[in-house]
């Protein structure tokens, strides 16, 4: 492991250590059928959690703490596949270390302990929803693409300065408030394996696994692809700008 490699692997497996103990440890606590509120409450355990560590580690390793966002930047063409593959393996084992400290100090997985899970009549409104493994790899998918579209238009590419980790952590916060009734919305492989090693319950686990890589590289592709298009954009304008000689 290279010198400059091992500080960004240790801001990763701290962060994402951090974001699941706190994240995953917010929905044991609140629990289920918690409503809104309940709802509310976890999706900002896990926007500050991120936004704090985005603050704290982003200019030692980018604060990626999600394997689907690395890989989004990897797609991106932002980083080596060597030091994105480090990046993972760190973020699953914080995860996971992240669980099994949950599942320590709650005294087992009686809680939960912050298990993602598609929901099964579901009520709203008039009527009761069950989201099918289907309809779950496609809001997973979708939840990791908003994410990881925010992650390569402000911190990748600078847009939004030293606010980027605010932008970072009001996306995971959203997306929760809206997916965390249906998926448990993690959009994250280790926000997800971690609780399923602490409780040895691996229901759906290639959804959560697989759903948030593939959102990640669409938004990969579609960053760009705005990109290219922008830089054309702006080489036809400063064309049509300079005068003929």
């Amino acid at each position: 492991m290279s010198n400059s490699l091992a500080p960004k692997l240790i801001a990763e497996f701290i962060g994402t250590f951090a974001f699941v103990f706190i994240g995953a440890g917010a929905a044991a606590v609140v629990g289920d059928g918690a409503g809104l509120s309940g709802i509310s409450a976890v999706a900002f355990a896990h926007g500050l959690a991120i936004m704090v560590f985005a603050f704290a580690y982003g200019s030692i390793s980018g604060g990626h703490m999600n394997p689907a966002v690395t890989v989004g930047v990897l797609a991106a063409g932002a980083m080596r596949v060597e030091e994105a593959v480090g990046y993972i393996v760190s973020q699953l084992v914080g995860g996971v270390v992240g669980a099994l400290l949950l599942w320590v100090v709650l005294g087992g997985a009686g809680t939960g302990l912050g298990m993602p899970q598609l929901a099964n009549g579901l009520v709203l409104g008039a009527t009761t929803v069950t989201i099918t493994p289907a309809a779950g790899f496609v809001i997973e998918a979708l939840l990791a693409f908003f994410l990881v579209t925010t992650v390569l238009s402000t911190a990748v590419a600078g847009r939004a300065g030293n606010l980027a980790p605010l932008a970072i952590g009001m996306t995971v916060t959203l997306n929760i408030i809206m997916g965390g009734a249906l998926t448990g919305a993690p959009f994250n492989p280790a926000r997800a394996l971690g609780p399923m090693v602490a409780t040895d319950n691996f229901t759906n686990a290639w959804l959560y696994m697989m759903a948030p890589l593939v959102g990640a590289v669409i938004a990969a592709f579609v960053h760009l692809g705005l990109t290219r298009l922008v830089r054309e954009q702006s080489t036809v304008a400063g064309a049509l700008a300079t005068p003929a000689e």
